[in-house]
């Protein structure tokens, strides 16, 4: 039995990565990254949860990549730092542009990088033999691939369409398609992505003519937003660079990147003269200049969404610029795009993008490539995968208007399990899975989210008392409101919170002495009650739920103790010496969430 178990990809668009198993044996295919929705505070990357793959890393043989979109590739420094991949097969460019982004992570020793050709078969461990399939996308070097197992071929399309026209004169390999689906396909899995559309998806090369006509109408400088990994979209913008004498300007890291790469390679062949530093740009006449970067999605730090808010040191707008975004907006970045639209339109620039300028075509397959590729495969077991649920519906329907029936054809999410054998297919046991957030600093956990969702929400108050041994306020605590909207008067808050920090403190020392009869007072467990009494004090008074923090420092025949929601235990230290921070063990997880929360703030 050969197990299917999707970690990405589904009911979503992004962080495609799909595990392989058959007994003691797991290929990964892809390891992709997702985009942060705009309640992921601070957060850079969104992961799929790795939680399977740690359990069983010691079953991993390979990881198999399709291409070199980062919702593929761009996760794999990070599974990397959390599980031992011995070596992964993938594609020129795609291989090429991992290597980097290994070596700049310091991950280049990890792994063995291997790069495989068009029908290239490669075996891994006993049981798995892979071959690569050219295929037609937005990217050069992009593969679908025939996974060979004792059970069956299985076909996993990776992003696809079938382009007759393709701009590198690279043809989707219809034909060996074709001859495994005469030889017997057990299962495919397909790009659902424009399940939705009608029709066949236009050659890239047909936003040719779009392009050209903004060069031949604008007068003043053009630029372009893309994806940097659009080698084909780049192509033909510098081709049209060369016909209308224009010198190009490279902005954005990655798209630097992908070019050096793209003409090392052979898939972009221009002379080194087109290409002019940012800095001589503004010698040049405006009609001699284009412009081309990153940020066609509004990512918070990509080029055009900084040359927009005017925050970028070499590239400022001005009227009669004209600026392609040659890009549909991703699901959940439609805002962000229009945002930076309005902001460019603002400053006087003429922005063309969307459908009718004809400046982009999609690099998924619509209802008729799909249903070529069922065609040309039929399998006999069908899986759509990359897509929303609503596309993954609609290319069930589309496989059974092809003729395969419905009791084929398994509609999943991420971390179901796939149970496939020769003669049936079903859902198995779901694994853990889910998602992991990173920023800047690394993983970040589920409780920091939820605090800075309510930093974000609510605010926070953060309150600082000092006390004597016999819990008397030494002088009036320090309160700071940030973010808080505050429907009572400040000073009448300050004078209720004192009161029950006041009255909190010296219930507690009664009752503490009531039941043990002696003086030793656990200072963390009183910080702790004062705390959840403030909480409710201030949802009660201001009707909303902002982070309290409360630090409680005591002091003691001339020695202090802080007692915060760090890691304080009440011991009491020298006066000149750095307190201790060491919490009870048994601290709950109500203290514990907003010690890490203050960490972040």
């Amino acid at each position: 039995m050969l197990k299917i178990i999707p970690l990405g990809g589904l009911h979503e668009i992004g962080k495609n990565t799909c595990i392989y198993q058959y007994e003691d044996e797991i290929i990964l295919v892809d390891a992709g990254i997702g985009f942060p929705t705009d309640g992921m505070h601070g957060i850079n990357v969104v992961l799929p949860d790795m939680t399977y793959l740690k359990e069983n890393q010691d079953k991993i043989k390979a990881m198999v990549v399709t291409h070199g979109h980062e919702d593929h590739v761009g996760g794999i420094p990070y599974h990397l730092k959390q599980i031992d991949t011995p070596i992964i097969y993938g594609p020129r460019l795609a291989m090429s542009l991992l290597r980097d982004k290994l070596e700049e992570s310091g991950l280049h020793d990890r792994t063995i990088i291997k790069t495989v050709s068009p029908r290239e078969v490669v075996k891994i461990g006993k049981h798995f033999n892979v071959e690569f399939i050219r295929n037609t996308h937005s990217i050069a070097d992009s593969f679908t691939l025939a996974i060979h197992t004792p059970i069956g071929v299985l076909i996993h399309t990776g992003d696809y369409k079938i382009d007759h026209t393709p701009v590198d004169g690279e043809y989707f390999d219809l034909h060996r398609l074709a001859q495994l689906g005469e030889e017997g396909v057990l299962c495919l899995l397909g790009d659902s992505t424009n399940s939705e559309v009608p029709g066949f998806t236009p050659s890239e090369r047909s936003v040719y003519p779009g392009l050209e006509k903004v060069f031949n109408q604008a007068s003043g400088r053009l630029m372009v937003a893309t994806f940097s990994t659009s080698v084909h979209r780049i192509n033909m913008l510098l081709e049209l660079a060369l016909q209308y004498n224009k010198k190009v300007g490279v902005v954005g890291r990655s798209m630097l990147n992908v070019i050096a790469h793209a003409r090392n390679l052979g898939y972009i062949k221009v002379p080194d003269n087109l290409f002019v530093p940012l800095r001589n740009l503004s010698i040049l006449p405006d009609n001699e200049v284009l412009i081309i970067c990153t940020g066609s999605q509004g990512e918070k730090f990509a080029a055009m969404t900084r040359i927009s808010k005017g925050e970028h040191r070499q590239v400022k707008i001005r009227k009669g610029d004209t600026i392609i975004f040659s890009a549909n907006p991703i699901p959940g970045n439609t805002i962000a795009v229009v945002n930076t639209i309005d902001r460019l339109m603002m400053q006087g620039a003429n922005v063309v993008y969307g459908k009718q300028a004809n400046v982009h075509v999609s690099g998924h397959g619509c209802q008729e490539d799909q249903k070529l590729m069922l065609s040309l495969a039929k399998p006999k077991f069908f899986v759509p995968v990359h897509g929303e649920h609503r596309m993954l519906v609609q290319h069930s329907k589309t496989a059974q208007s092809v003729g395969i029936p419905a009791e084929n054809i398994v509609i999943i999410q991420n971390g179901d399990t796939i149970e496939l054998t020769s003669d049936s297919i079903r859902k198995g046991e779901k694994v853990a899975s889910g998602i992991q957030l990173v920023d800047t600093a690394g993983v970040v956990h589920d409780n920091v989210m939820e605090e800075r969702q309510k930093l974000a929400e609510d605010g926070v108050i953060t309150i600082a008392a000092s006390v004597n041994s016999q819990g008397q306020l030494l002088t009036e605590p320090q309160i700071h409101l940030r973010g808080v909207v505050c429907k009572i008067e400040v000073s009448s808050l300050e004078r209720m919170i004192i009161r029950t920090i006041d009255k909190t403190i010296i219930d507690r020392l009664k009752s503490n002495l009531l039941l043990n009869g002696h003086d030793q007072v656990n200072w963390t467990s009183i910080r702790i009650d004062v705390e959840a009494n403030l909480e409710r004090l201030i949802q009660r008074e201001l009707q909303s739920e902002p982070l309290v923090v409360f630090m409680l420092q005591v002091q003691e025949n001339n020695r202090k103790a802080m007692v915060n929601n760090g890691n304080g235990n009440g011991n009491v230290t020298d006066n000149d010496e750095d307190s201790d921070n060491d919490t009870e063990e048994n601290e709950g997880k109500f203290t514990r969430r907003r010690r890490k929360a203050v960490a972040q703030v």
